[in-house]
């Protein structure tokens, strides 16, 4: 019994046109627990277009979010929390800050939402700074965890590297193992949610959580393959030009 996994960032067609890399990243793993159960670990970062390292900042974050991960997995005291949600920001914004002095930078030039979700047998919780969005069902049906934030003025939002990211940081507990989990950035934000009611659009997440729950242990393999095509897609294109990232986990009893 444990998560089945699919993760993926593609570039966004703007980004094509000006030769600038993907400047999302993502991973997702699962880990065992001490007590030999699973932990669920899903992390999605979005550099800023504004920022110099963007692209840069959300590789870090994300690399500095399993680097914690996996020493508290190796601690083994794992109790998911808002304080446990700070102490993983503030490991991601050590990391940056350190990026920053050590090029002679400043550490908005990394700057980068970022979004996680953590799950075991007995709870789950989401965090996020930014926009971009986790959709997850733990018995209920699929519901937005937390509702995308958005910045003092229009086309803005907070990063993990601002001074009050601490203070910005939402999160949400639930009381039980999540069995549907979506992490996304902006890119795709307009498919996956309607935005006028905060709501996901379930026909967008049926497709993928019906074809992981189906695949066989051969076809598993090829379903990264299939979310990289359908991330780069004309479909998908034809609604945002931005890159895009959608980490997947499905509970396999």
């Amino acid at each position: 019994m444990t998560w089945r996994l699919v993760y993926a960032s593609e570039v966004g067609t703007s980004h094509t046109r000006t030769g600038t890399p993907c400047q999302d990243s993502c991973w997702a793993q699962v880990d065992r627990l001490a007590d030999g159960l699973p932990l669920l670990s899903v992390f999605v970062a979005d550099g800023a277009g504004s920022a110099a390292k963007g692209g840069e900042g959300a590789e870090l974050a994300i690399e500095a979010a399993a680097a914690f991960i996996a020493r508290k997995v190796k601690q083994g005291e794992f109790g998911l929390s808002d304080g446990l949600a700070t102490d993983l920001v503030v490991a991601v914004r050590d990391r940056i800050y350190a990026a920053a002095e050590a090029e002679g930078l400043k550490a908005r030039d990394f700057a980068c939402t970022f979004l996680g979700v953590l799950s075991t047998a007995v709870g789950t919780l989401v965090l996020q700074i930014g926009d971009g969005g986790v959709v997850l069902d733990t018995g209920a049906g699929l519901e937005v965890a937390v509702i995308p934030m958005s910045g003092e003025y229009a086309n803005m939002t907070h990063f993990v590297t601002d001074e009050d990211a601490v203070t910005v940081l939402q999160t949400k507990a639930y009381p039980t193992r999540a069995l549907k989990v979506a992490a996304f950035t902006d890119g795709i934000q307009r498919l996956a949610l309607n935005l006028a009611i905060n709501t996901p659009h379930e026909p967008f997440f049926a497709p993928f959580f019906n074809g992981m729950a189906k695949a066989t242990a051969e076809q598993e393999e090829q379903l990264q393959g299939l979310l990289v095509r359908f991330l780069g897609s004309a479909p998908v294109n034809e609604r945002t030009d931005d890159d895009k990232t959608l980490s997947l986990a499905l509970w396999m009893p």
